[in-house]
């Protein structure tokens, strides 16, 4: 299956990304990794995109579009992939649709208090990008990564101003998309409260539809 997963900060996306493409066995592919990559490895494109990176702008459309469709052209993501982070605009949704089908589109929502509370909670691992949360998915020990024993940290981004800037920022880029996605009937809400296997039953539940 070809399913793109959208929701906005705080709402797990990335979890249940991962989740279900290890349920599915197939890729997620995220572009947040794939810009990383591209950064790291200093490719044309990776140069292209971190001087946008550097000045905190968003890197535009035509080299996120190019590096996604890239990487759905590798070997591993042609049985079906699970696309976190992509797309984020009518322009990137629109190449997508040129270059594969979708088969669903399955967008996490939460109250917008709700969403606060998780990301203001959240606790990366800088080491080894494991995510923790004081509520749902606390570490073994406070403040240790169960995973590699590193020091856990919290994002600048994730403090309560920036996240509701961001859940503002999220809701007004989306609309289009929604939009978009539901005239072709393959867009489906899922319910994010409650635990992460709570949710991730919804999902398949939502994929039967």
């Amino acid at each position: 299956m070809r399913i793109i997963m959208l929701g906005p900060p705080g709402a797990g996306k990335g979890t249940q990304a991962l989740k279900l493409a290890e349920k599915l066995g197939v890729p997620h592919v995220s572009t947040g990794d794939i810009l990383r990559h591209h950064v790291a490895k200093k490719t044309k494109l990776g140069q292209a995109a971190h001087k946008y990176m550097a000045a905190g702008k968003l890197v535009p459309d035509e080299l996120v579009i190019e590096m996604t469709l890239k990487r759905l052209k590798e070997p591993d993501a042609k049985k079906g992939f699970i696309l976190d982070g992509y797309p984020r605009t009518l322009p990137q949704a629109q190449a997508l649709d040129k270059a594969t089908k979708i088969d669903a589109v399955l967008n996490l929502f939460l109250d917008p208090e709700d969403l606060v509370k998780r990301s203001t909670g959240r606790w990366v691992c800088p080491n080894c990008d494991a995510v923790y949360h004081v509520l749902t998915n606390p570490p073994k020990k406070k403040g240790v990564c169960d995973k590699c024993g590193s020091q856990l940290v919290q994002r600048e981004d994730d403090t309560e101003k920036v996240v509701r800037a961001r859940i503002k920022t999220y809701d007004e880029l989306t609309e289009p998309l929604a939009a978009h996605y539901r005239a072709k009937g393959i867009f489906r809400d899922v319910y994010a409260s409650g635990h992460i296997e709570e949710v991730h039953q919804r999902i398949l539940e939502a994929l039967r539809k």
